[in-house]
């Protein structure tokens, strides 16, 4: 039993003393070390708290900035939109006065076919493709080439609202994102350190994979208003073409009126004097007629005038056959009288066809009675057509400036 229980080591002295100095030593180390640590400490907090404030004070900036980017490509952009929904209405307003004009177009079109179609009405001679024919063919041509034009600038301005308002709607879009980044900075910018909305989350220190650099950001903005006042001064380029064009095409239109206003004038005039003339002439003709009547009259009474004359002539011929023997004697008296009868024959085969040619004559000048009633009257009915009905709806043709 003795031997199974082991007494405690026993140290010396110098043991002792050494182990208490190693402790000493160690202690001090520790305590060293601590003293480093705790200093280190102190200047790692200080530098991570300057660093922290540093950095944040850098973010502030960096929101201030960008906020100051952001509103001033909001500015542009609000400039750009501006000027382009002015520049949508102002074209709208043009390319109602395009409909207005193409509208105005169809009266003077009608007129003028209407005219064509009743000027189809002229008879025999008068049906003549004259110059008024033509202005008017030259007129139906100008305004349906007048209307060609306008409606295919309609159509430009249609197409170029739909460019301007696509435009706007980028804009718009960019504008509304603007607002929204806008907003969210805004308020980014406005958190403290002591705020009560700030709170952890974990996993949002990334790089969105959809996100955009900075470069990138300017450049859709900046396509965006380059594309907006392209589509713009497109617009200023369309609108200005569309004023001419307007001017153009009203002058034009006013100018082949009046052409074929002044051509309807001169014919109407022409006409009138030519109907003058043959009413003088028909007027001279039936005087003719009459005298002409009252010289076959008197042809007729010459003629009936030589029959007493002859009976007494040939009566006294066929009485002095009648003389007996010697006394049926070829004597002066003889002679004379059968003078007389071939005297008398021959004085009425002049007086009647003297007759004869009255008589052809006075048909002649009835047929041409009859020819130039009958062309008097074909005039009364081209001036009735060109005067009363062509002219009659011509006065209300007026063209406007749109």
């Amino acid at each position: 039993m003795a031997r199974l229980i082991t007494a405690p080591t026993r140290f010396t002295h110098e043991d002792w003393t050494r182990s208490n100095l190693t402790k000493y030593a160690n202690a001090d180390v520790e305590r060293q070390q601590a003293e480093r640590l705790i200093k280190e400490s102190d200047r790692l907090k200080d530098e991570t708290a300057k660093r922290t404030e540093k950095t944040q004070r850098d973010v502030n900036k960096k929101l201030e900035q960008r906020l100051a980017d952001i509103r001033y490509w909001k500015k542009e952009l609000d400039d750009k939109l501006d000027g382009l929904s002015k520049e949508i209405e102002n074209l709208l307003a043009f390319k109602q006065r395009v409909d207005k004009a193409l509208q105005a177009t169809e009266e003077p079109l009608h007129i003028a076919r209407m005219c064509l179609a009743n000027r189809e009405k002229r008879v025999g001679i008068d049906l003549v493709h004259d110059d008024v024919q033509k202005e008017l063919l030259k007129e139906v041509e100008t305004i349906e080439g007048v209307q060609a034009l306008l409606k295919r600038t309609l159509e430009q301005s249609t197409e170029q609202l739909r460019l301007n308002r696509k435009a706007k709607y980028q804009l718009e879009k960019d504008l509304k994102d603007k607002f929204g980044a806008q907003t969210i900075d805004e308020y980014c910018e406005n958190l403290r350190n002591n705020s009560h909305q700030i709170h952890f989350n974990d996993g949002v220190a990334v790089v969105e994979p959809n996100s955009v650099s900075p470069e990138q950001w300017v450049d859709f903005s900046n396509d965006n208003i380059n594309y907006a006042e392209r589509e713009r001064m497109n617009s200023v380029d369309l609108r200005s073409s569309i004023d001419g064009l307007l001017q153009q095409t009203s002058n034009d239109m006013r100018k082949q009126v009046d052409n074929t206003n002044v051509a309807f004038a001169n014919r109407i005039w022409e006409c009138k004097d030519t109907k003058g003339k043959l009413e003088d002439n028909l007027n001279k003709v039936i005087t003719q007629i009459k005298e002409q009547e009252e010289n076959i009259a008197t042809l007729q009474m010459a003629i009936q005038a030589k029959e007493a004359p002859m009976k007494v002539a040939q009566t006294r011929l066929e009485t002095r056959q009648h003389r007996p023997n010697v006394e049926l004697c070829r004597d002066p008296v003889q002679y004379k009288l059968i003078e007389e009868v071939h005297e008398i024959s021959d004085s009425v085969a002049q007086l009647q066809a003297r007759l004869r040619d009255a008589n052809s004559s006075l048909k002649g000048l009835v047929r041409n009675q009859l020819e130039l009633e009958e062309d008097i009257a074909v005039k009364a009915n081209t001036l009735f057509i060109d005067e009363v009905e062509c002219l009659g709806m011509r006065k209300s043709i007026n063209i406007q400036n749109f």
